[in-house]
């Protein structure tokens, strides 16, 4: 079980209807009759001919932009549009500054544990990735300090709001001592924000602290409006910026205008906070119904979020989190495992959990099989 394993499930397993360890929101939470009538406003819109035939301006719609620094700039980021890159999402946002600030062999710092497919794409990009253990109110400052003296990185890759996979929030405290240790060791943050507008109050950004010199900021609107509608963002420091739109367009040619201009469409009449005010409800409602369940089966938190989709919990004694995942497989039922989110392999007895696509009762009933079944093939292999 790897990263990409763990993807494939989510994505690719057809047959199973209880998908509690994907990273996103059940398609009937989405906005459908939004964007069907912000696609048919925008067909009919004078003008927009270029929108649906053709390429995108290299550094993204500037109405978008403009909308972006604004949605910043309440945050405490302080972005002009002429600091915003549009993107095709978050993931390539990502993959854009990687290939922008690294090279073969730079040793890079994730959280311990992080979102699995920083592990994935930063070995596509041939780095050596270090973990740095993650605490419930930020990454270990004394680790973090170690590393940096250790391993000499020149990025760190972090979620500073609702933390993934843990649903953790950076204190203050400990996001001014980064801030002052990346400083003193010449390090980059790229701070990934693409879980933002599922917070109820904005916990404190590196980027907003920083003024984006050595802070980068991504989102995007996948995991909140579409994932089929791909558009993402970097905010970046002025100097940088021209630099990785040539770099963009020498690895995809542009983002897609169409999305850029159905985002500006739904963000501008409304649409989208209507959708967001929703959704926070309905998570906070999911949130209360599952932890408790959850803790019923013998699962306890190693944090309670303050809002988003994501519960990390423990197993119990005596299971692993790989055991149970595979036994869940045979129930139908895809979970994520700790290990996958580890770059040391660790967490191994810690599921992820999406509130969001964890309300159904079969989601526990199955969770609970294969929780025995790992638990007997556990005392089987012992006897062996």
């Amino acid at each position: 079980m790897d990263p990409l394993w763990l993807t494939r499930q989510a994505l690719e397993s057809d047959h199973c209807r209880l998908r509690p360890g994907c990273g996103w929101l059940p398609a009937e939470w989405m906005p459908h009759e939004e964007i069907r009538r912000g696609l048919r406003q925008l067909a009919r819109r004078s003008g927009a001919v270029a929108s649906l035939t053709d390429y995108a301006l290299p550094q993204g719609l500037h109405a978008l932009r403009q909308v972006l620094s604004r949605r910043l700039t309440e945050r405490g980021v302080e972005a002009a549009p002429s600091q915003i890159l549009l993107t095709e999402s978050g993931t390539q946002a990502i993959d854009l500054l990687c290939r922008f600030l690294l090279e073969p062999g730079d040793r890079v710092l994730v959280d311990d544990p992080c979102y699995f497919n920083f592990h994935a794409l930063l070995r596509a990009h041939r780095v050596k990735v270090v973990g740095v253990p993650f605490s419930p109110a930020g990454p270990d400052l004394a680790s973090l300090a170690e590393a940096l003296e250790q391993h000499r990185p020149r990025l760190y890759i972090t979620n500073s709001g609702l933390h993934n996979p843990t649903g953790a929030s950076l204190s203050l405290a400990v996001a001014h001592r980064v801030l002052r240790l990346a400083e003193r060791h010449d390090l980059l943050i790229i701070e990934d924000d693409i879980f933002a507008d599922f917070e109820h109050q904005a916990s404190p950004r590196l980027a907003a602290l920083d003024g984006l010199e050595r802070v980068i900021q991504v989102g995007s609107f996948s995991k909140t409006l579409s994932a089929s509608v791909r558009c993402g963002y970097i905010a970046i420091r002025p100097e940088w910026l021209e630099e990785l739109v040539d770099l963009k367009l020498a690895t995809s040619f542009g983002a897609s205008a169409l999305s850029a201009e159905l985002v500006y469409q739904l963000v501008r009449e409304g649409a989208y906070r209507r959708h967001l005010n929703v959704l926070r409800t309905r998570l906070a409602d999911a949130m209360g119904q599952v932890m408790p369940r959850l803790r019923a089966a013998g699962l306890e938190p190693w944090v309670e979020p303050s809002a988003g989709l994501f519960l990390w919990m423990r197993l119990p004694a005596g299971l692993g989190a790989k055991a149970v995942a595979r036994a869940a497989l045979d129930e139908d039922l895809v979970l994520a495992p700790g290990e996958v989110f580890s770059p040391e392999k660790a967490n191994s007895r810690y599921l992820r959990f999406n509130v969001a696509q964890s309300l159904d009762d079969d989601v526990f009933r199955a969770l609970d099989r294969a929780m025995e079944r790992a638990a007997k093939d556990r005392v089987a292999s012992h006897r062996d």
